[in-house]
């Protein structure tokens, strides 16, 4: 059992957990991940980047949205509340040394697992350049954060509410036109967005590198259900990965495979929605 040490929300359907996991903190590194599942015996287990880590502490911390039945239900727990098992640090590390300049690329949820990486670029003496977006100001996250870290940051908004109005992939063109242009770019968030951005990069030659979250079970190479292709080969994101080259990963076949269990997946959350409202209309009025 890990405990929830604290519990943040950073917008509307965004939270950040710290939990203790003393194991995982002091070998987490940048780029890796955790499974986590709530309950022992019948509970899905999903996977989760480590945002962050404290080995004096003990802790990790977890970034999550509520996109379905398991993260909503582990967005209603409380710090002092427990999760029942947490698997990790699983995947490959960043590949982190000196490259130059480093462009780290944010979309969403996706700002989370990309702040670990632009520290560790930092770390070791590359200058950074961050651009993260969201569809809407509400939704931006860890803006501070990265701001503390990028020796530019760059921030786009779908509607235009703050920074500049557009999609990442429009700076990241502008960046890649620079001379000299970027040694290296770094691409988290939606698979489309991540496709957009290692074709934006594609023309100019500048390596890109992305984080793949594919439908995931045992994190060890088993199951087979995160299995990609990359370079024509098949490829496991949980052993293999989860970073591969952009300009190498077929995305179209992974985003067909990650609607595999849309159906149940629709049929989980509605579920999940209906039993909120009961126990909403069932619940004592103050």
């Amino acid at each position: 059992m890990n405990k929830i040490l604290v519990k943040r929300q950073l917008s509307d359907a965004v939270f950040l957990m710290k939990v203790s996991a003393p194991l995982i903190a002091s070998e987490r590194l940048p780029g890796q991940f955790i499974i986590l599942q709530l309950d022992n015996d019948f509970g899905e287990r999903i996977p989760l980047t480590i945002a962050d880590a404290d080995p004096a502490e003990g802790s990790i911390t977890i970034i999550f949205q509520t996109v379905g039945k398991t993260t909503r239900a582990l967005a209603l727990k409380l710090a002092g509340d427990h999760i029942a098992s947490i698997l990790g640090p699983l995947g490959h590390p960043t590949h982190i040394e000196k490259f130059g300049t480093v462009v780290c690329v944010g979309g969403g949820i996706g700002v989370a697992p990309l702040h670990p990486i632009a520290k560790g670029m930092r770390d070791a003496g590359n200058r950074v350049i961050a651009i993260i977006g969201a569809r809407t100001r509400s939704l931006v996250i860890l803006e501070d954060e990265l701001r503390a870290i990028a020796d530019e940051l760059i921030v786009v908004t779908d509607d235009g509410s703050y920074g500049r109005r557009g999609l990442v992939t429009e700076p990241l063109k502008e960046l890649c036109g620079r001379d000299p242009k970027p040694d290296l770019a770094v691409a988290i968030g939606p698979p489309i967005m991540m496709k957009a951005c290692s074709e934006a990069t594609r023309p100019f030659g500048v390596h890109t590198m992305v984080s793949l979250n594919t439908i995931m079970v045992d994190g060890t190479g088993m199951c087979g259900g995160c299995r990609v292709t990359v370079g024509g080969k098949t490829k496991f994101v949980c052993v293999d990965g989860p970073e591969f080259d952009g300009h190498r990963v077929d995305f179209d076949n992974m985003m067909q495979r990650l609607k595999s269990y849309k159906r149940q997946e629709e049929e989980a959350h509605h579920r999940c929605r209906l039993d909120a409202e009961i126990a909403s209309r069932e619940s004592p009025k103050p």
